[in-house]
């Protein structure tokens, strides 16, 4: 793997948008643009993107679980599940 495949300026983009793109499908492997040498974008497949939407949802509900453990919000697994068990109960009355 060789990084500086993966770096390309704004004309390159604007040039071989459609080889580009193939690129990007076919290696996973996400892009950068630049204009005048700094980084502007990042070009990536539809699903290397949505599995790091999804990674950094899980992220965030670890990180919110952990806060919720330092405040001491927390349920025991006994409490919950009885809790489940009355609320199905008072739904299938």
């Amino acid at each position: 793997m060789n990084i500086t495949n993966d770096i390309k300026p704004i004309s390159h983009l604007k040039a071989k948008a459609a080889d580009l793109l193939k690129q990007i499908n076919e290696t996973r492997r996400p892009v950068v643009i630049t204009r005048n040498g700094e980084p502007r974008a990042v070009l990536q497949d539809p699903e290397s993107y949505e599995n790091m939407r999804n990674a950094i949802g899980l992220l965030k509900l670890i990180s919110q679980g952990e806060e919720d453990v330092r405040r001491g919000a927390v349920k025991s697994q006994e409490a919950v599940f009885n809790d489940l068990e009355a609320s199905l109960k008072d739904k299938f009355k």
